[in-house]
């Protein structure tokens, strides 16, 4: 199998930007994911941010995640399980309302750190959507436009940790998914490893790389690209050794966005090709079906947003 996609970034801007965007087109179409190295963010912000979280963990989750395990006997388990995750999270809201001074326990050094890594991971999303444009042909700012709705994309961060679990063949540290939104920036662990995509029918490691982040599309970019780009499955495995430190953040449509393909990308396809045609809804419908749906293939949700879409009222564009 090929090599899992890294790319530089600072290669943009030298005679090697041909080749780093031809990267970033197929990375999208057979990956769904891909690693960038000199991405513009700060080595000092990075480190920061992963000793704040790991302090954090232990000083205020560790006890309580633990407390779980014993409460469900999962240190113990005999046989797997199927509805369960192996991790520790909250969440950060950035956009369109922040909610980090609401936050418990969190101390200020660390309220302010993630503040400021938003703000450069959000500048990054935007500039991914924008080369990912360039790549499809389309106008300079369309998917920024298309995920805006009424007051702007939504974007928010999921912090985890995967603690060293027991178990790892019968206790998945989380299970397998699709993303809902749209572009995906992952600060992970450049240590303890774990994510996996799938890829032709075979799973793959994400590789831990000191200071890089992982990019992943969602589903809301293949419908709008009517499946030229791909959103993948992909889980973490839970390890026996080092727990592992996750930092999710989701550059997603606005709850009233409507989403539905580009209609420049249908027009340059073969009728048979046009996967995502008819196709439109609000995305915060798309959100409520995946809540039940998350670990299922992404197809059927597909599907049942097309009978959504003909009993609900949807705004013109």
């Amino acid at each position: 199998m090929e090599a899992f996609p890294i790319i530089n970034l600072e290669k943009l801007n030298g005679d090697e930007r041909g080749a780093t965007m031809e990267m970033i087109k197929d990375a999208c179409e057979n990956w769904g994911f891909f690693e960038l190295v000199n991405h513009g963010i700060s080595h000092d912000l990075m480190d920061t941010v992963e000793r704040l979280t790991k302090g954090h963990y232990k000083k205020s989750m560790e006890h309580r995640f633990k407390e779980m395990v014993a409460s469900k006997g999962l240190d113990a388990v005999q046989a797997e399980i199927n509805d369960l995750d192996w991790e520790s999270t909250f969440f950060l809201k950035h956009l369109p309302l922040s909610n980090i001074s609401e936050v418990p326990d969190l101390d200020d050094e660390y309220r302010e750190t993630m503040r400021q890594f938003a703000k450069e991971l959000e500048k990054l999303a935007e500039d991914l959507l924008d080369l990912l444009c360039e790549n499809l042909g389309l106008e300079k700012g369309y998917l920024k436009n298309a995920f805006y709705g009424s007051k702007g994309p939504t974007f928010g961060t999921k912090v985890s940790n995967y603690p060293e679990c027991p178990k790892p063949d019968l206790i998945k540290g989380l299970r397998a998914h699709t993303d809902a939104g749209g572009i995906i920036l992952l600060f992970q662990d450049d240590k303890v490893s774990g994510l996996q995509l799938l890829k032709d029918d075979k799973w793959v490691d994400v590789p831990p790389m000191r200071h890089s982040i992982v990019i992943n599309i969602g589903d809301q970019l293949e419908i709008i690209t009517n499946g030229k780009y791909k959103s993948v499955m992909h889980r973490v495995v839970a390890q026996t050794d080092g727990a592992r430190m996750s930092i999710a953040s989701f550059y997603n449509p606005g709850g009233d966005a409507v989403i539905y393909p580009a209609p420049a990308l249908l027009e340059k396809e073969a009728e048979e090709k046009v996967l995502y045609s008819g196709l439109k809804f609000v995305f915060e419908d798309y959100m409520k079906l995946y809540a039940g749906l998350k670990f299922q293939a992404k197809e059927p949700r597909f599907e049942a947003m097309k009978a959504i879409e003909s009993v609900v009222p949807i705004p013109t564009v």
